[in-house]
């Protein structure tokens, strides 16, 4: 084929790396929903709330005012004080404006940083379960996942000897850790943080700590790990954004602080890829930084309600382990039981066929485990309304009681 499009034409970066299945999980039922289904979306990764009205009056006062051309690459003035005061207020952590960086989105933030640290053959750990881009990114840079177990059906914990064992000092350059933690929902407490700091210190490790759903915690403090004392905070890049917290997914706006070399290294990737971040996203942004805490308090509220309902409905449902979710808006139980049955299609051999059948059978969408390195469970996000959650646990109970 003179002059076509063939594999040939994609770099083996691209080759190595696999799409998004919650995005396309989420693409499959919004299709199904189009064509006339009555899906129930239990896949989503974003609130069901929307935007809060003066942070949509910021970004369209934004448009009003003419400010619509760029800012500097690494974000406008006023909203890099708001995430220093944020920081401070918030996390305890004492960045100045050189230690900040905006992005789009906070997906962009952690790419950014990897791609800033890593050369070919550098290793990066990855706990696992994982959020299914850290490895992707990893590969991306030409570098190389490194995983460690995670338990979590009670609470986020990391096997310090089985970190210890996967740290080499001339190849691992990052670490990246998520609490509350996406999928699983669990939350690293400040003594489990303390102890993976203290493997941490004595090595030249970034630590790239992705603590989006911050507010969504439960039954304990946020902690964040860079709060924990000045050698671990000089080795972490705190990684935010304001997608989860104000419903501003589409808004695209994630932040970072962190190390002042490292944070000059993205700025300069980010100059040659995507420059700034939206322009009137940040001016939203600057109003969701600056929103009263009793609003968040109000959502965090709604999501803990959730939270609970659907950890009742799913003890319904026979041969189910149930991890304890204490943040973010997902639970992870271990569906292994229902792996190997038969029905009129086929047999389901994996998660990614329980979570097919699951769709095609109920008419709810969940994500496979498979998707997050964690074969036989299912991702459930309670990102719905609480009719939602109790039809769509009512089908699925009952999918799984025909096979």
């Amino acid at each position: 084929m003179c002059g076509g499009i063939n594999k040939m034409h994609v770099s083996r970066r691209v080759s190595s790396i696999r799409p998004s299945l919650t995005l396309s999980i989420n693409a499959k039922a919004r299709r199904m929903i189009q064509e006339g289904r009555k899906v129930i979306n239990l896949s989503a990764g974003e609130p069901d709330f929307n935007t809060p009205e003066p942070i949509g009056r910021a970004g369209i006062k934004a448009i009003q005012e003419n400010f619509t051309r760029y800012t500097p690459v690494k974000g406008s003035e006023d909203l890099i004080q708001s995430i220093v005061e944020k920081f401070k207020q918030k996390n305890k952590l004492n960045y100045s404006p050189s230690q900040i960086i905006v992005a789009n989105g906070a997906k962009q933030i952690i790419y950014n940083a990897i791609q800033a640290v890593c050369n070919p053959g550098d290793e990066v750990i990855i706990p696992t379960p994982y959020w299914v881009s850290y490895p992707e990114q990893v590969r991306l840079a030409q570098a190389v996942p490194v995983y460690v177990s995670l338990e979590f059906e009670k609470e986020l914990k990391i096997d310090i000897e089985e970190l210890k064992r996967a740290i080499h000092p001339e190849k691992t350059k990052v670490i990246i850790l998520n609490s509350p933690h996406n999928p699983t929902g669990g939350v690293f407490t400040e003594e489990e943080l303390r102890k993976i700091a203290e493997v941490l210190e004595s090595y030249p490790i970034l630590i790239i700590s992705d603590e989006i759903y911050e507010d969504f915690v439960y039954e304990m403090p946020h902690v964040s790990i860079a709060s924990l004392g000045e050698s671990i905070a000089r080795k972490t890049l705190t990684v935010n954004g304001v997608s989860k917290t104000c419903s501003m997914t589409g808004w695209r706006i994630g932040y970072a602080g962190g190390p002042e070399e490292i944070i000059q290294a993205m700025t300069k990737i980010q100059s040659h890829s995507t420059s700034c971040a939206c322009s009137i996203s940040q001016k939203a942004a600057v109003a969701a930084l600056n929103q009263p805490e009793e609003e968040i308090k109000k959502r965090t509220k709604e999501f803990d309600k959730r939270r609970k309902l659907i950890k009742e409905a799913l003890k319904k449902i026979k041969h189910v382990k149930i991890n304890k979710p204490l943040g973010a808006f997902y639970i992870f139980p271990d569906f292994s039981y229902f792996l190997g049955r038969e029905y009129s299609n086929g047999v389901i051999k994996n998660s990614l066929d329980l979570a097919n059948y699951i769709l095609e059978k109920a008419e709810v969408a969940v994500v496979p485990g498979s998707a997050f390195g964690a074969e036989g469970h299912l991702r459930i996000s309670y990102a719905a309304s609480s009719e939602e959650i109790k039809e769509g646990m009512k089908r699925i109970r009952w999918a799984l009681s025909e096979l």
